[in-house]
């Protein structure tokens, strides 16, 4: 088992990942407010601890990844009343309705779900009790139906963030002229609970009076509940850092008297036009669009195409050199044969899983890849097996390269079958036909012996 060493927020260094049960890794990283389709920025975090627990699976570890849904939200009430100002929709069937079509969105990637997917509107019970332990520690108050937590009570509150108290901005209540001020013990105070207010048509009973509860605390309660406290990797945007992260952190030390999460880690914006991609801006991308263009393939090479802390330029040019990376691929598959690799390929393999070992380097992964393939389908070998191209590309998310023609649509391999039946006729005008037929739906077809392959054109 190689030693994995991955970037801790919290220390700023790369340190050994030392899980808390031996063999086995929690994963909790936060996943979207469901108040709209997601965009390109939203699937970064999706992949990228998607394939991490891949990773971890090869390297011999069990892993539980879980992903939450924010469905309880400001935005969510907005985004409802804003639907039609006149008769607003239910927040809570907006909130299903982007439920589910995240889950399709992600679903198209090809990578399969994590092991739990919680509902914030799922887990209020949770959230209650935990509430109820800060208030008892004296780590929160109430106030006129709010519940506030007690930022100067952590001693430790700043330190996942490196910022000062006096650096810091909840963006709630932060102001004199701000309302939410006058309810507040201190500005840097945050929100654990908020009271009901008129408009919004979801909300739950407290032992402090009717309401919702404040973002923070939900992530808090859904990892607590399938990982325990001081679970192993906490990931997540860098833009999470704070306030959210910080919150979750300073949350779980005053109710439980230890760290939420071991190691911390942040993946970097996606960046348009050199902003980063966001909804509240407009410059957006939405996911099941640029599948639709591109495919899924195309856009996992794009997203493991940068290193997962740094920020990612999206453009054409990038989704297009992604898509030629795919390609590429595809194409020296078809050259190989199955069965085992050469030994003397064996080093290669072996660089491209210790990349992914040193902080879960993918470019550096995708370039010994790279290596690989050209070493494979060079003159040296006349039909090297394919055992480490199919190893590596699947802890990549990208096995179905090799197997695109399976992917071809029911109407598309018809076209094939009949195509192939006509070659076997002897009617290569109707068999020039079909393969024009075939052409037009966007798909190419590639004569071997004993039958065809199914490519995207």
């Amino acid at each position: 088992m190689r030693e994995i060493r991955l970037h801790d927020t919290l220390s700023g260094e790369i340190v050994p990942l030392r899980p808390r049960d031996p063999g086995r890794v929690g994963i909790y990283a936060c996943g979207p407010t469901v108040y709209s389709r997601i965009h390109i920025g939203n699937a970064r975090p999706f992949v990228v601890f998607s394939l991490l627990k891949r990773f971890l699976e090869h390297e011999g570890y069990e892993v539980d990844l879980v992903v939450n849904v924010t469905d309880v939200n400001d935005k969510i009430y907005d985004a409802a009343r804003q639907s039609n100002p006149a008769h607003p929709r239910a927040s809570a069937d907006l909130a299903a309705e982007m439920t589910e079509r995240y889950r399709a969105d992600t679903d198209a990637l090809g990578l399969g779900r994590p092991g739990h997917e919680p509902l914030a509107s799922e887990t209020i019970g949770p959230i209650v009790d935990y509430i109820q332990t800060l208030i008892a520690g004296g780590h929160a108050y109430v106030a006129d139906g709010d519940v506030y937590f007690r930022v100067r009570s952590d001693p430790d509150y700043g330190t996942l963030s490196h910022r000062r108290l006096e650096n810091m901005d909840q963006g709630e209540g932060s102001s004199a002229s701000d309302p939410l001020a006058v309810r507040k013990e201190d500005p840097l105070d945050f929100a654990l609970w908020k009271a009901h207010k008129p408009g919004e048509d979801t909300c739950w009973e407290a032992p402090w009076g009717v309401g919702r509860p404040g973002w923070h605390i939900e992530c808090s309660a859904m990892a607590e509940q399938f990982l325990g406290v001081g679970f192993d990797i906490h990931g997540g945007g860098s833009d999470l850092v704070f306030p959210h992260h910080e919150n979750e952190a300073a949350q779980t030390r005053a109710a439980r008297g230890e760290e939420l999460a071991k190691l911390w880690m942040h993946n970097g914006m996606i960046q348009f036009t050199g902003e980063k991609m966001a909804k509240s801006v407009g410059n957006i991308a939405l996911l099941h669009e640029v599948l639709d263009d591109y495919g899924a393939e195309t856009v996992v090479m794009y997203l493991v195409s940068g290193h997962y802390r740094q920020p990612l330029a999206f453009s054409q040019a990038a989704l297009d050199q992604a898509q030629a990376n795919v390609k590429r691929i595809r194409e020296a598959g078809r050259r190989l044969s199955p069965g085992d690799s050469p030994a003397d390929l064996q080093p290669l393999r072996d660089r491209f899983f210790d990349a992914l070992a040193r902080d879960f380097n993918t470019p550096e992964a995708v370039s010994v890849l790279n290596e690989w393939i050209s070493a494979a389908t060079g003159p040296s070998w006349d039909s090297p097996g394919d055992a480490h191209l199919r190893e590596m590309l699947g802890v990549l998310g990208l096995e179905s390269v090799l197997a695109a023609g399976a992917q071809a649509p029911a109407e598309v391999r018809e076209l094939a079958e009949q195509r192939e039946q006509a070659r076997a006729d002897r009617d290569f005008a109707a068999a020039d036909r079909l393969r024009d037929e075939i052409a037009a739906l966007g798909w190419e077809v590639r004569d071997r012996p004993g039958g065809f392959d199914l490519l995207p054109s």
